[in-house]
C-alpha cells in the first residue's frame, strides 16, 4: 500500500496555488509585451494545473500529466510568463509523495529535457546556466517529495505501534481483570457451595450445628460481594463502593480458616517476613494458594492440605501440598491458566508435581522482579 503526503488540506493547496498563478500571471503580463495577450483560454490553462492538485488523495497519478499538458500549452501558445510552473513543481512533489516514485522521475526529466532544449536552441550561455539550474531543481522537487513520503512512512509505522502498544496494554488489563474475577468469584462460590452442603447436611442430622456453617456461607458471600465491588469500581474507573482489603500475605491465614470451615484439614506454614516481599509477589502468591485450595475442594477428594510459603534464596517459594486425587477435571482450567500466567508475568515457574497420593502445586516467585519484567 502506499504511503501519501498528507500536509495541508488539499482545499487549501488548490486555492493557493490557483490565487499565485492566475493573479501572478496578471500582474506580470501588465509588465510585459506579450506576443499573445491573455484571453479565456490562458486563464483555462492557468486553473487546470492547480485544479489537477485536487487528485492528490484520489487518484494522484492524474497529477503531473494534467499539469504537465497545462504548463507547456501555455507556454507553448505564447502566453505571458508568469508563476505557470508553481502548479507543475507541487505535482511533480505530491506525486512523489504519494509513492509514484517513476511517474516523478519521468515528469521531472521531461521538464528538464525541454527547458535544456529551450535554452540549446536560443543559442544563449546564460540561458544553458539557467537551464542546468533548472535541471537540478527539477531532481530537487523529486527528492523533496521522496522526502515527505518517508517522514509519513515513518509516522505511519510510528501511529501503528503506538496503537499496538495500546491494545497490547487493554489486552493485558482485560486479562488481570479476567483473573482476578475468576479467583474471587470461583473461590468464593467453592465455599459457599461446601457449606451449603454441609448446612443442608447438618438441617437433617445435627441441627445445632447448622449455625456455624450459615455464618460460614454469608462471610464468604460478604467477602466475595465486596471484592467484585472493588474490581466493577476499576472497571468503572471510580472508587471502590465498598473495598476490600488487597490481596497479600497476612491475608493467607483467611483462606486456610474458610477451607478447614469447609471440612478440609488445612494447615499453613509461614516462614516469611511479609515486609521483604513487594506487593506484585504478594497479590500472586495469595491468588495461587487461593486457587489451588479451591481447585482442592472442587476436584481433587482430598481430606488434608498443607500451605507453605518459605523464602529460597532470592525468590518467595509458594506449595500447595493436598492428599487427594490430582488435578483430575480442573487439568485444563482456567484456573491453572490464571496462576500460570501471574508467575510468569513475575518472572516465576509454576510446577505441578504429583505425590503419593495427591498432588503439590509449587510456585517460585523472584524477590526483585517487578510487574513487567523489569529489575529494579
Amino acid at each position: 500500500m502506499q504511503r501519501r503526503f498528507q500536509g495541508p488540506p488539499t482545499s487549501f493547496i488548490v486555492i493557493a496555488a490557483a490565487l499565485i498563478q492566475v493573479l501572478g500571471t496578471v500582474f506580470s503580463a501588465s509588465h510585459q509585451a506579450a506576443l499573445r495577450p491573455l484571453d479565456p483560454l490562458a486563464f483555462i490553462l492557468l486553473l487546470a494545473g492547480p485544479a489537477a492538485l485536487g487528485f492528490r488523495t484520489r487518484r494522484p497519478v492524474v497529477m503531473l500529466p494534467v499539469t504537465l499538458a497545462a504548463t507547456f500549452g501555455y507556454v507553448l501558445l505564447g502566453y505571458p510568463g508568469g508563476p505557470i510552473v508553481l502548479s507543475l513543481a507541487l505535482s511533480i512533489i505530491l506525486t512523489a509523495a504519494a509513492g509514484l516514485r517513476w511517474q516523478a522521475w519521468l515528469g521531472a526529466g521531461i521538464c528538464a529535457a525541454a527547458v535544456m532544449m529551450s535554452a540549446v536552441l536560443a543559442g544563449n550561455e546564460i540561458g544553458l546556466i539557467r537551464a542546468s539550474a533548472g535541471v537540478a531543481w527539477a531532481a530537487i522537487l523529486v527528492l523533496i517529495g521522496e522526502g515527505f513520503r518517508r517522514r509519513g512512512e515513518r509516522m505511519a509505522e510510528y501511529r501503528r505501534r503506538r496503537e499496538a502498544a495500546k491494545q497490547a496494554e487493554r489486552d493485558e488489563y482485560r486479562l488481570t481483570l479476567a483473573r482476578d474475577i475468576h479467583d474471587v468469584v470461583a473461590h468464593s462460590l467453592s465455599m459457599i457451595n461446601v457449606q451449603a452442603s454441609v448446612a443442608l447436611h447438618l438441617g437433617t442430622n445435627d441441627p445445632d450445628k447448622l449455625r456455624p456453617a450459615l455464618e460460614a456461607i454469608k462471610a464468604a458471600s460478604k467477602e466475595s460481594l465486596a471484592e467484585v465491588r472493588q474490581l466493577l469500581g476499576v472497571l468503572r474507573e471510580d472508587a471502590p463502593l465498598s473495598p476490600a482489603p488487597p490481596p497479600s500475605l497476612v491475608r493467607i491465614p483467611e483462606l486456610v480458616e474458610d477451607t478447614r470451615r469447609g471440612g478440609l484439614e488445612a494447615r499453613f506454614e509461614n516462614a516469611v517476613d511479609p515486609e521483604r516481599v513487594g506487593t506484585p509477589q504478594q497479590e500472586a502468591a495469595y491468588r495461587i494458594v487461593q486457587e489451588a485450595l479451591s481447585n482442592v475442594r472442587r476436584h481433587s477428594g482430598a481430606a488434608s492440605a498443607v500451605v507453605l510459603l518459605e523464602v529460597a534464596g532470592n525468590s518467595l517459594k509458594v506449595r500447595i501440598d493436598d492428599d487427594g486425587d490430582g488435578l483430575r477435571d480442573a487439568a485444563d482450567g482456567n484456573g491453572l491458566r490464571g496462576m500460570r500466567e501471574r508467575v510468569e508475568a513475575l518472572g516465576g515457574t509454576l510446577a505441578l508435581r504429583p505425590l503419593d497420593p495427591g498432588l503439590r502445586v509449587e510456585a517460585n516467585l523472584p524477590l526483585n522482579f517487578t510487574q513487567g519484567g523489569h529489575q529494579p
